[in-house]
Parts: structure tokens; sequence; C-alpha cells
């Protein structure tokens, strides 16, 4: 047993612990029962415990010899869980109703952060003997060192002893920088930054306390402390460097270096600094290999094969949202501020670059399904498919033009705005085209018109800027040319002309559809001029005082017709009862008290 290596990453475990088990929002009530119920699994697990009933069994002394990973898991459990404790404790004391108990409970926290110190401290012993009989590598003592250091310069600054502090915390930091060189996987190197990050502004509050005049330059301040005081705080640190180094290249071979392709954004770099987000992302750039692999060896990216190969990408980049999702909420929800480095992206900044890369990925693989139902023999039965199709693409580039990493560069939301407009006026000619089997041309002139408006706004808005980011990135998921928008703007043309056409020829161009089957015959509108009327009967039946000859006789031929126009009355089915006699005498003069009308 004394020959077998040991594997024990105490930054790592703590770390997956912290996340998992409350600290994410800062609820240390819960992670210290957590810890608790932990460490009592561990000593069951590893025989551990002094016996049942009231008889006292003394353990055996923890050697080297007999050490396993369980029993250093075990006091890095214990002292995080007293860490927890002496955190809740110290929160209990700023509430306003424990203002009796405060100095009680900051009493008690001060002796549980110390029981927190001396347990990390006997770890960092046991680790160093197993160091020295070369049964742990030099990464994993340096995570150790760098966990004690952390809480012990935290200790020091609960007692307001920054100086002391300052050269504890320096050391871990730059033992931190150390690892995330020396990492063989990015996932190594983003813990290691993580810690540095967290590390960071408490050396700020450190210097600035102490009166340093440029407390803000915290790597300035970690190379003139660090550099003087290493090598008195941990015992052989340049040797045990050198071995990290050492090992990092070996583990860096035989791995096969799985890191992270650096990400990018305008040219600067975008930092993942938490462990979780690069295992997601490192499933997303196995997506993209495989889907790069996929379209050099086939002529057609439309097959089910390259369909599927963009759903793998849009699933792993849907994981990494939710992840950095929840990175945000949790920031958000512990009221915490950011740790990253002054001016450095944050991450919120990471949410909304992975949101853009999930939504461009997006609309690809729709305008791929929308391209391969344009290249089918049928492509006017697939209209309303492809219109469905580009309702999601305008879902998609409005979510776009909505993120923060939009708004802030000009030339890529006027990119967006552009390819908005375009992708209106495809879909109001699909939508026209869809519309015209069913013989609605006005409703489908109609969409001609609006799509021509679009493609004036597209032509304004690619005039507005000279650069076009999304046709000049690698890939471009939305190509878009003057060329492309003339070739539109030619086709809305010639639908149109078409459509007016093919609506003439249905009923010469009438809004009413049915107006073709109800239209009058042509003798309707003649026969009153060449027919002669009886129009002393149609007077008459109408109620009306016959017209004497006279007149008749000196209104003009046009006034007759005129006349004989408005005086004729389509008449109602003829009844067998005959029309009544107007009334005349007392009752025609009251005939509004009798109730005629």
């Amino acid at each position: 047993m004394a020959d077998t290596m040991v594997v024990f990453k105490a930054l790592q475990i703590a770390n997956e612990q912290r996340n998992a088990y409350g600290l994410r929002y800062n609820d240390f009530a819960r992670y210290r029962k957590h810890c608790a119920n932990r460490t009592h699994r561990l000593r069951s697990t590893l025989k551990m415990t002094h016996g049942k009933g009231r008889e006292f069994k003394k353990l055996p002394p923890l050697t080297p010899e007999i050490v396993k990973d369980g029993h250093l898991q075990l006091l890095l459990l214990e002292a995080e869980r007293a860490w927890a404790y002496s955190q809740e404790l110290s929160s209990l004391a700023l509430l306003p109703a424990n203002a009796d108990q405060a100095s009680t409970l900051r009493h008690s926290a001060t002796g549980r952060f110390r029981r927190a110190v001396n347990w990390s401290t006997q770890l960092l012993s046991l680790c160093q003997s197993l160091y020295a009989s070369s049964r742990l590598s030099a990464e994993n003592l340096l995570q150790v060192t760098v966990y004690t250091l952390i809480l012990n310069g935290r200790f020091l600054r609960y007692r307001d002893e920054f100086d002391d502090a300052l050269i504890q915390l320096s050391v871990a930091r730059g033992l931190l920088d150390e690892l995330a060189a020396s990492a063989s996987t990015s996932r190594d190197q983003a813990l290691a930054t993580l810690f540095s990050d967290e590390v960071g502004p408490e050396i700020r509050y450190c210097a600035h306390e102490l009166g340093r005049t440029k407390a803000y330059d915290i790597d300035g301040i970690v190379g003139e402390v660090a550099g003087k005081n290493r090598n008195h705080i941990v015992e052989g640190c340049d040797t045990i460097i050198k071995k990290l180094k050492s090992e990092g290249d070996a583990a860096g071979k035989a791995a096969g270096r799985k890191k992270l392709a650096e990400l990018t954004w305008e040219d600067q770099p975008v930092p993942v600094r938490n462990p979780e987000l690069v295992d997601v992302l490192l499933k997303v750039q196995e997506a993209e290999h495989r889907l790069d692999g996929f379209q050099q060896g086939s002529s057609s990216s439309t097959s089910k094969k390259g369909v599927a190969a963009y759903d793998a990408i849009l699933l792993a980049l849907s994981d990494a949202e939710e992840v950095a999702r929840k990175l945000v909420e949790a920031q958000q929800l512990s009221g915490s501020s950011s740790t990253a480095p002054a001016g450095a992206r944050d991450i919120h900044f990471v949410h909304a670059y992975i949101v853009y890369q999930l939504l461009s990925r997006r609309i690809q693989r729709d305008l791929l399904l929308v391209t391969a139902l344009l290249s089918s023999e049928s492509t006017p039965v697939f209209s309303p498919a492809v219109v469905k199709l580009l309702d999601t693409v305008l879902q998609s580039l409005n979510q776009m033009r909505a993120l923060s990493v939009v708004d802030d560069s000009p030339d890529l939301a006027s990119a967006v705005e552009a390819r908005l407009s375009f992708t209106k006026a495809r879909r109001c000619l699909f939508l026209a085209r869809s519309y015209a089997p069913a013989k609605k041309y006005a409703e489908a002139l109609t969409l001609i018109q609006h799509a021509s408006i679009h493609v004036r706004e597209t032509h304004s808005t690619l005039s507005l800027s000279d650069a076009d980011p999304i046709s000049a990135a690698t890939p471009s998921f939305y190509p878009l040319s003057s060329e492309s928008v003339s070739e539109l703007e030619s086709a809305l043309a010639s639908e149109g002309l078409q459509f007016k056409r093919d609506w003439f020829a249905f009923n010469g161009g009438s809004v009413d559809s049915t107006a073709k089957l109800d239209k009058k015959p042509l003798f309707f509108d003649i026969a009153v001029n060449y027919v002669a009327l009886d129009m002393a009967a149609l007077r008459a039946r109408a109620g009306l005082q016959p017209i004497e000859e006279s007149q008749v006789a000196a209104q003009p031929v046009a006034e007759k017709r005129q006349a004989a126009k408005e005086d004729a009355v389509v008449e109602a089915p003829e009844s067998k009862t005959a029309p009544a006699p107007s009334r005349g005498g007392l009752s025609s003069l009251l005939g509004g008290w009798w109730g005629r009308s």
C-alpha cells in the first residue's frame, strides 16, 4: 500500500461540494449540514468511529503508510465544515435581531474559523509526507497548499491582521497562476482561474487597509509580495514548481492536451473562468469538429446526417447556455459582485456570447432546411413550410438583436437588422405564393407590396455600414449581399406581374371573388333604352300621379330616359289583392292622429 499513488485534488473537491450543496447561493447552513453528513459517512467507510455506546475507542494514529484518498477527503471536509459554521455565525452576528448576542456569536465564529485552519494544517502536513514519499504529485500538493494558504489568509484578515493576510493570500495567488499555466486540461486551468478571481478582491482589500497607493494593481502586488515570501511560506516552493511543470508536460502529452480552443469576440478573447462551462463548451467544440468533418466529406449538407450534426451542436449549446444562465442567476441572487478582474469580461458577457452562438447555429440550421425545400421540384407545395421556417428565423434574429453583445456593436446591429428586413421580405414572398393557389390575388399582391418595402429597408440598412461582421465571420451563418437583395427584388416584381395577370384572367380584376358568378347580363343595362315601357301603369302601381302629355312632350329625350329610370320600380310578385285606394277627406287630414305614417 505504501507504493500506491494517492490522487487528491483539494481545490476541485472543494469547488464541486460548495457549488452542489448551497454555497452557490451563500447558504452556509445547508453546506455545513452536508459536510457533517459527509464526514460521518466517510468515518463509517474508513472505520474511524469511536465505537458504540458509552465505551470510547481511541483511533490509531493516522500515518502516511495507511493513508488513502478517503482520509484526505475527511480532513478537507472537516475543515470545510468548521469554516462554513464560522461564516454562518458571522452572518447571524450581523442581524439586528441578534444585537444582544453579537459579541458571543463573533467569538464562536472565531473559534470555528481557528478550528478550520487546524484541520487544513493537518491535511497539508499529511500531504507533504505523501509527497516526500513520492505518493502524491506536485500538482496535488500545490492544490492543498493553496487551500491552506487561502483559509489561513482569510482568518488573518478576519482578525484584522492585514499584513500577514496579504502575504498568505499573495503567495496563494502566485501558486494559482503557476497551476493555471501548467494545467494539462482547460478544466484544471479554469479551476485555478476561478480561485484566483476569488482571492483577488481580498488582496486588494488588504492592500487598501495597509495604505498602499496602488491597491488596485493586484498583479503588481502579487509579483512583489509572493516573489519575496513564497519560499519562506512554502518549503521548497521553487523545486515543487519545477516538478509541476515537468508533470504538466508529461500529462499533456499523454492526454493529448484536451484543451478548449480559444474563443474570441471582436478579436478579443472570451474568458471561460468556470470548470462547469469548460465541460459543456468542450462538447460544443467536439460537435463543431464533427460537423466540419461531415461537410468536408459529403457533397450535400442538407441530408439527414447534416441536419443531425446541427442538432448535436444545438443540444450542446443549449446545455452551455443553461450552465451560464445558472451562474448568472446565482451571482444575482447571492448579491455578490463579479470576481473577474476590472475591465475583464464577466459571466454576463459569456452568457450573452453563448446565446449568440446558439441563435446563429439555429438560424443556420433553419436556412439549411429552407434550401432543402426549395431545391425540390414541388416548391409551391412547400411554401407554407418555408414560411414556418422563416418565422423561426425571424424569432431567432429578434432575440439576437436584443443581446447586449449585439447592441454594443453598431456594425453587428445593422447587419442583424438588415437580415431581419430581408427575411421579412422573403417571408412575404412565400406567403403570397401560398395565397395564389386559393385565388386570393388581392392578398397576394398586398404581401408583394409589403415585401418591396422590406427590400428597400434592407438596401437602406446595408448602406449605413461599410462592414458586415456576419458575412465576414467564419463560418457565416447568414451570408447576405447586395446581389441577393437585388435578385429578391426582381423576383418580387415578376411575381407581382404574374399575380396581376392571373387575377385579371380569373374575374377581370374584381376585388369580390364571387363577382364573376353574380354578374348581371348586359341586357339589363340596355333594355331600358330600346324597349317602350308603359310608364302610366308603372306610376299607377307605385301610387304616383300620372304625368300629363304636355309635360312629357316638353321633356327632352335624355330627360325622358332619366325620368323613366328614376320612376321605374321593381315590381313585387303579383298579388291577388288589388292595391288599396288612396284615402281622402277628414281621415286624410287627421291621418297622424289615426296612426297614418
